[in-house]
């Protein structure tokens, strides 16, 4: 009797587990065809040569050691000045940087919230500036871009109306920024390259985002959360709009570097995960009569086991069963095989063997995950801000 009540256990837990893995290696396979695009529309776009007019929000909350450098990257696009305005929300930041800033060719915004949010940030850009745009590109206060930034961006305004930019690391300088940057990549060959490639909706990941100005602005003000990004992702795809990931469009943006960022950045990430998915399930039998295909995938994306916590729970699982019950173990190493060659294969070739000597790192981390998962609160709404280090 009880060896059948823990095989049972042993079964569910196996398929709770699987659901995860078998979804991570199905979009890694998927990242390896070829995607269908409307190369035509996208070539046709390119051929008007129609300048659109953008404006580039920086939300930064107290972001002193990195705003600077990457507004004044930014700068050096080889747009049109007079089509674009570059605005720094301002918060809670020291005297002298607000004053070198004003010195720059951009608009400074200095308000003042009682609780400080990314999304109060970029509502308050939309109320202060009176100028109306095409388009709206949404950069964290540390993302670099390359001076062709805003003409690729261009030519994919004209064809689609929210864009994903390629978010990449630049900076490796540690195990857990090379971790963190690898994560990154996995994200986007799986919940961005796969998924546009079967035709379905790209992630959000919260900066080098671009939106048709009127969408946005119908948008922004809804959103009441720290994870503004999934919020934003969620009512897009309600509305049925598709999100384009521009793989060839780079944004360039600090990975973290030390355990305690790592954990701050978790938290709120896992928070935004869970309010999320609380959010979204209510939504999921209307979405399924309409047909909402994205909307209903990204919500079982949001009931993923985080990656890294399915590699060491797989790992200790098999380990465990193997010593205690050798004749159930089979498939738990299977399962992780399967797991692990799908992140090898989800991994771009350039960074992948330089990930996977990383790999001892991430029991520590993982470690710091669960602490998270025991102090989260789904209804806190406050913002966790990450420092950064360079």
């Amino acid at each position: 009797m009880i060896w059948q009540i823990l095989h049972i256990i042993d079964i569910t837990l196996w398929v709770l587990i699987l659901g995860s893995v078998a979804y991570v290696a199905f979009f890694a396979v998927i990242s390896l065809f070829y995607e269908k695009e409307d190369r035509v529309a996208i070539h046709a776009a390119a051929l008007t040569n129609r300048m659109t007019k953008f404006l580039i929000l920086y939300p930064a909350y107290n972001e002193d050691r990195v705003i600077i450098n990457a507004v004044e990257h930014f700068l050096e696009q080889d747009y049109p000045e007079n089509l674009y305005t570059v605005a720094v929300i301002s918060d809670h930041m020291k005297p002298e940087t607000n004053e070198y800033l004003r010195t720059l060719p951009i608009k400074l915004l200095t308000p003042t919230f009682e609780k400080s949010s990314k999304a109060k940030a970029m509502q308050y850009a939309i109320d202060e500036i009176p100028e109306t745009f095409d388009n709206v590109v949404v950069l964290d206060a540390d993302n670099v871009v390359r001076p062709e930034f805003l003409s690729q961006l261009n030519v994919l305004c004209s064809v689609y109306d929210a864009i994903q930019c390629h978010r990449c690391a630049k900076n490796a300088n540690n195990d857990v920024a090379v971790l963190d940057g690898a994560s990154e990549e996995i994200n986007n060959t799986i919940f961005r390259k796969a998924h546009n490639r079967l035709g379905l909706s790209s992630a959000l990941i919260g900066s080098g985002m671009c939106f048709n100005y009127e969408l946005f602005r119908k948008n922004v003000f809804q959103l009441s959360t720290a994870g503004e990004d999934r919020e934003m992702e969620a009512l897009l795809l309600h509305q049925e709009i598709f999100i384009k990931y521009a793989p060839e469009i780079h944004v360039f943006d600090e990975k973290v570097s030390n355990q305690d960022n790592f954990q701050k950045q978790r938290m709120r990430w896992m928070t935004a995960q869970v309010q999320s998915l609380m959010s979204n399930l209510p939504k999921i039998p209307g979405a399924l009569v309409h047909g909402k295909v994205n909307f209903v995938d990204k919500t079982i994306q949001q009931a993923l086991i985080p990656r890294s916590i399915l590699i060491v729970l797989l790992t200790a699982i098999s380990i465990f069963m193997t010593i205690a019950m050798p004749e159930w173990c089979e498939k738990w190493w299977i399962t992780l095989a399967i797991l692990g060659l799908s992140l090898f294969v989800a991994i771009p070739k350039e960074i992948r063997f330089r990930s996977f000597s990383k790999v001892f790192t991430i029991p520590g981390l993982v470690l710091r995950m669960l602490k998270n998962v025991l102090h989260m609160d789904r209804k806190n709404t406050d913002f966790i801000h990450t420092e950064h280090t360079t």
